[in-house]
Order: C-alpha cells, then sequence, then structure tokens
C-alpha cells in the first residue's frame, strides 16, 4: 500500500519520525513539488537507530531547502507483517 502526504519544510523530519514509529512503513520516499526524488529511506535500516542518526540529519538539511515535500510511504502488506 502506498500512501502520499503533502509536508511544509519545517514539519518533514516530524512527520518522518512519526510514520517510522508507526511500525508499518518499509519505505519512505522524498519528493520536491516537482516530483523529483532527494532521498529514499529502507525504513528497516531506520529501526537499528545509530545508523538512521546521518539519515535524520540528512532530511534536516532538506527541510531547510525547500518549502514544501511529498512524502511517498510505502507500507507493508498485512500478510508481509503476519505470515
Amino acid at each position: 500500500m502506498i500512501n502520499q502526504f503533502k509536508v511544509k519544510g519545517k514539519e518533514l523530519l516530524a512527520k518522518i519520525e512519526e510514520l517510522i514509529k508507526e511500525g508499518n512503513v518499509r519505505r519512505i520516499i522524498i519528493k520536491d513539488e516537482k516530483g523529483n526524488t532527494y532521498i529514499e529511506i529502507p525504513v528497516t535500516v531506520a529501526v537499528l537507530g545509530a545508523l538512521f542518526a546521518p539519515v535524520l540529519a540528512a532530511v534536516g538539511a532538506l527541510a531547510g531547502m525547500a518549502a514544501n515535500f511529498t512524502l511517498e510511504v510505502i507500507r507493508r502488506q498485512e500478510k508481509d507483517i503476519n505470515p
């Protein structure tokens, strides 16, 4: 399942952290207003804690670069969660 969220630059980092805490997200793709992809985050890596710190730093830098972003969120399917 794929969801899209429109967020302002200052809301970007908080929304990504919120999505990761939900636990059913596989990948987050950050795009600009024109649909260009800035970064793709495989959330399985994100859960590993310290390895995710540089990714959050990059997301924070992106938030200052543009005013509006689209987050494309790819979620785990029910069958992926409970085999």
